[in-house]
């Protein structure tokens, strides 16, 4: 089946890793996949001529709202897949709300990451509760052997004593919803009485006026580098290299960046909002904090308590094996492509 896969691709962004996972899953079925990156259409009407040039037969989104409305009136059958944002930011407004409810009527199945998610859809479209899958995110890791972690830290400027250093990763595209700057005054007053801790936050500049207000923020603090995207597998390395990995978002659907850290064995410190409580069990597989105080306490009680920073890999990793199988996941998506070929 020759496949439109309609998604955000911003470079090291979730979506785009989600996208590019899942297209590589649908390959080796056998499909054909046109992958475009929803930011740079402009309209319905260009997704049509596509269709029609390329010889589409069926087509997924991910993002019912980003990427959803533009399939929207098309005669080919398709399948869409929930991004987090959609239904924990977009379904608050009027306008986006009509659109992706009429996207999710036109859809033959949806894929929410957690229960949480499909409850929330379904709260907001009871009559499409039936099309709704629930298929977490699969995790494979690779991360690079031959990226030379310190030289990549020391040209961030983290230059102090590699061997004491205690580095915290905050992985994220630069725009509000993920709050990069929750973190930072209280970060920057532990730096100050614990010079070996650092804060380091890592990706793509995606608001460009955000990221000019994270700069400014930035400017004059101690302790705390804005460090540019880097490759998957150099990242995953860095990961592997960090003392534990932090997530400060507002909302989320399913952090892969979180998912990726457990099972390189790295402990995750993440906000306690339901995207991330889905996947972490407080002092289990992970720290659940509500405040940056509460962060910095958790965060201080890792360092200086090991069975607990043990236990927390050991079970972090456990629990990626067996619930974000990147083999199952490849196996559910064969088969709600299948069901595409069938209706349409």
């Amino acid at each position: 089946m020759k496949l439109l896969f309609l998604a955000c691709l911003r470079a090291h962004t979730g979506n785009a890793t989600t996208a590019q996972r899942i297209k590589h899953h649908l390959e080796a079925a056998g499909h054909t996949i046109v992958l475009k990156d929803a930011t740079a259409i402009e309209s319905s009407s260009e997704v049509s001529k596509l269709i029609f040039k390329e010889n589409i037969e069926g087509a997924l989104v991910i993002h019912l709202y980003k990427a959803g409305r533009f399939i929207l009136g098309n005669i080919i059958p398709f399948g869409t897949i929930f991004g987090g944002t959609d239904i924990n930011e977009d379904a608050k407004d009027d306008q986006k709300f009509r659109v992706m409810g009429a996207v999710l009527e036109e859809a033959r199945f949806a894929v929410a990451f957690t229960p949480k998610i499909k409850d929330m859809a379904a709260a907001c479209w009871p009559h499409c509760l039936h099309k709704i899958h629930i298929q977490p995110q699969g995790i494979l890791t690779k991360p690079s052997v031959s990226f030379n972690c310190e030289t990549f830290l020391q040209n961030a400027g983290i230059q102090r004593n590699l061997e004491n250093l205690h580095l915290f990763l905050l992985i994220c595209g630069l725009r509000k919803v993920k709050d990069p700057l929750y973190l930072v005054e209280a970060f920057q007053e532990w730096h100050e009485k614990e010079p070996n801790v650092y804060l380091a936050l890592i990706g793509p500049m995606v608001d460009p006026v955000f990221t000019n207000e994270v700069k400014a923020k930035l400017l004059n603090t101690h302790g705390i580098h804005l460090i540019q995207e880097i490759p998957q597998p150099d990242l995953q390395a860095l990961v592997k290299r960090s003392f534990a990995v932090v997530n400060s978002s507002i909302s989320e659907g399913m952090s892969a960046a979180i998912l990726e850290a457990m099972d390189l064995e790295v402990p995750v410190l993440a906000r306690d909002i339901p995207g991330n409580s889905a996947i972490i069990k407080h002092e289990d597989t992970g720290l659940l904090f509500s405040t940056p105080q509460d962060f910095v306490q958790l965060a201080k009680r890792l360092m200086r308590e090991p069975a607990l920073k043990r236990r927390i890999i050991t079970n972090a990793r456990e629990y990626v094996h067996i619930n974000h199988s990147w083999m199952l996941e490849r196996d559910r998506y064969h088969n709600l492509i299948l069901s595409l070929e069938l209706t349409s």
